[in-house]
């Protein structure tokens, strides 16, 4: 066998291996989702063919029903499909409210052309005064679009139950007072309602991670559903052989075809 042919064949060979070991190597740290926070409910372990799996069940937030500013009753689970991120105001706060309102407009603007993938729901821990027309008031205030921006009011002890049990509030704020509360925080929700984190709404440097965050949410798969494309990771060494032995018939099928017309050419 000629230098060409051996290098040829070790190109066949190497080539394909060193492109997935490379893919495999840079794609493994190369996007990092947003995690859980808190503890999962459970761990169910489950055993098959020999084989012991586990599947760990995070913590889902309960559904809650609202009354939203143009007056329709509306509830969490209605959202299917979409990414969720939810702060607390009072129409009559002079202090931090219209300034996270603010922030809260600059994100749903973030996400003007593809507004159908999040939800921002603004819920009211004074739910007693903030009627419908004070809720609409106030978020015709900042020109919000009504749809993908709810300002809801429900039952008090609901909401306040929901801030602190389900998105655990006083976890991500300390300072928090649980008869009021009164955060700076955004917190956001998976489509499976998973809380993936809390970001605060005058902090820009956060600001910009949530902006990066909903869209990564939307590209996760749920694990009993995965991409097509994850059913060939195992197989990926395969397939790069396979390449390289089509590469090393190709070479060894144009050689001898320069052969014969060689051949040929002699005997004329």
């Amino acid at each position: 066998m000629s230098k060409k042919s051996i290098l040829a064949l070790m190109l066949a060979i190497l080539l394909p291996l060193s492109g997935y070991l490379l893919v495999k190597y840079y794609s493994k740290e190369a996007i990092q989702m947003p995690k859980r926070y808190f503890e999962p409910d459970s761990v169910i372990v489950t055993e098959k063919n020999g084989k012991t799996t586990t599947d760990t069940v995070w913590h889902k937030v309960r559904n809650i029903h609202f009354i939203n500013q143009m007056g329709r009753s509306v509830s969490l689970y209605d959202l299917k499909g979409k990414v969720v991120v939810i702060d607390f105001f009072f129409s009559r706060c002079p202090s931090i409210c219209p300034r996270m309102a603010q922030s809260m407009k600059r994100l749903q603007d973030s996400f003007i052309k593809n507004d159908s993938i999040v939800q921002f729901i603004s819920i009211s821990i004074d739910p007693e005064h903030d009627s419908v027309p004070q809720l609409r008031k106030f978020a015709d205030r900042f020109n919000v679009n009504h749809d993908s921006w709810w300002f809801v009011t429900g039952d008090k002890k609901d909401i306040y139950d929901f801030a602190l049990h389900e998105l655990k509030a006083s976890v991500a704020d300390s300072d928090i007072d649980t008869a009021f509360i009164h955060t700076e925080n955004f917190f956001l929700l998976d489509s499976s309602r998973i809380v993936r984190g809390w970001y605060n709404g005058f902090d820009t440097i956060r600001q910009e991670m949530l902006v990066r965050d909903i869209p990564l949410l939307m590209l996760e798969r749920d694990k009993k559903a995965p991409s097509v494309f994850r059913d060939f990771i195992p197989i990926l060494p395969l397939i790069f052989v396979a390449i390289g032995i089509i590469f090393i018939a190709v070479i060894f099928f144009s050689r001898q075809k320069n052969k014969q017309e060689k051949n040929k050419q002699e005997q004329k």
